[in-house]
């Protein structure tokens, strides 16, 4: 790996010779400016804007903005006469527990690597001091033209740099909570754990980058001259108001599925809906009670609505006669009729009381 800095490990009176090189890299797949027209490269040129002229690297400098817009040019030897104790050196200047340093100051990752057979002993020193001590090291060093924050660690055998902002650069938190109160019920951190735990842990190794991985197959068929299968895009699935247990328990079953787990009912006692039987039950609007007589038949069970099915099947299979045709008539045509089946006398004597009847409610 090719070094971007070399310079020395301070660590008290002990001088460490090292080299910096970068501990991570870039797979990003990146992209050229084309003229859509004919493919022609896009470049941009630098152009003095006050006379237009094109300016080549060796005739630009630096200089600061000012409030007001106007250019303070500073020079290369400006920056130089400066004290910069640390323009070679990485100095530490403490040691401390691992989980103090904030995930948010981490910066770009660098290997410290030993330059030379002389810095062997005094790196593998410093290296197993901190595996020993299970701390890590505070040290400031420079690195393009500023002074910046770092922590020292060990990885593997290797002791590895961790570029840190300044505790200033980081931005409060405050703006970026919530607003509203909210308030969060035990089953839901139940629901939670749960699905934490159904997620388990994963490999680091195994995560890859699966929209590069489309990318670089894309690139590939079109530069064979094919038309790579458009895919569909992910429905949008954001901004919707949701069942939040709804939801985690949803989840919990879609993690134990994907692990080839079966649900063992994680997500709670969920409520048994209780069924009623229709034949068990009794219509209210139909219970009016029919008269009994002595000829009369569905009783019971099969109810008033069963007799007036039974009367008209008797009628079909006797032909009334005119006094019988006449108390049915005045039968039907009082309110209080039952349509059961009743004998001739009896009718005519229900249908003589009925008639009875208004005029003693008249004289009273």
């Amino acid at each position: 790996m090719r070094s971007i800095w070399n310079g020395a490990i301070s660590f008290g009176l002990v001088s460490i010779p090292i080299k910096l090189v970068n501990a991570t890299e870039n797979h990003s797949i990146s992209f050229r400016q084309i003229h859509t027209a004919d493919g022609g490269r896009v470049r941009y040129r630098k152009v003095c804007e006050l006379d237009g002229e094109e300016l080549g690297s060796d005739e630009i400098g630096k200089a600061y903005e000012d409030a007001d817009g106007s250019m303070i040019p500073i020079t290369d030897a400006d920056l130089a006469s400066l004290p910069l104790p640390t323009a070679k050196t990485i100095e530490i200047v403490a040691f401390v527990p691992a989980d103090s340093i904030d995930p948010l100051q981490m910066d770009a990752a660098y290997y410290l690597s030993a330059n030379g057979v002389p810095a062997a002993k005094p790196y593998t020193l410093l290296r197993e001091a901190l595996k020993r001590s299970r701390k890590v090291a505070i040290a400031k060093f420079a690195l393009r033209g500023r002074e910046r924050l770092g922590m020292l660690r060990v990885v593997d055998d290797v002791i590895a740099m961790h570029g840190l902002l300044w505790p200033d650069e980081i931005r409060a938190s405050e703006d970026a909570a919530p607003e509203a109160d909210v308030s969060v019920r035990e089953a839901e951190l139940d629901l939670a754990d749960a699905l934490m735990d159904t997620l388990g842990e994963v490999d680091m190794s195994t995560l890859h980058d699966d929209y590069r991985t489309a990318v670089e197959e894309l690139i590939a068929a079109k530069a064979d001259g094919a038309v790579a299968p458009a895919q569909a895009a992910p429905s949008a699935s954001g901004g919707k108001v949701i069942d939040l247990m709804a939801a985690l328990e949803s989840s919990v079953k879609a993690a134990k599925a994907a692990r080839g787990e079966e649900d063992d009912g994680a997500g709670g006692d969920e409520p048994v809906a209780e069924v009623t039987q229709l034949n068990a039950r009794k219509p209210a609007a139909r219970r009016t009670p029919a008269k009994k007589s002595a000829g009369a038949k569905g009783e019971g069970a099969r109810g008033a609505g069963a007799a007036k099915k039974a009367a008209p099947s008797k009628q079909a299979r006797s032909k009334p006669t005119p006094a019988k045709a006449t108390a049915k008539k005045t039968a039907a045509a009082t309110p209080k009729s039952t349509g059961a089946k009743k004998s001739t006398a009896t009718t005519a004597k229900k249908a003589t009381a009925k008639k009875a009847a208004p005029k003693k409610r008249a004289s009273a």
